[in-house]
């Protein structure tokens, strides 16, 4: 699991079906209190806007996090980040 924070959004005309309605957005990883790479992710709770904190799993979590099973993922949203405390 890690943080980000979603950048944009991604329009794809043509892609799998079992991820019809779910929205691809662009997400900016923090790591260590510092922007990382931007990656594309599902958003699972179809609420995420640009701006947003949130948290993230990747790999096969991320496809099995959606009630249809398999979907074609490596990255999902999975929830909202209020606050942080950052301790070193």
């Amino acid at each position: 699991m890690y943080a980000g924070v979603v950048a944009g959004s991604v329009v794809a005309t043509v892609k799998d079906p079992a991820l019809e309605g779910v929205p691809l957005l662009v997400v900016r990883k923090m790591e260590n209190g510092k922007e990382g790479e931007l990656i594309i992710a599902a958003d699972q709770t179809r609420q995420a806007g640009i701006g947003d904190y949130i948290y993230l799993i990747g790999s096969k979590e991320a496809a099995r996090i959606f009630r249809c099973g398999n979907i074609p993922v490596d990255a999902a949203i999975v929830g909202f980040i209020d606050t942080y405390n950052e301790e070193l």
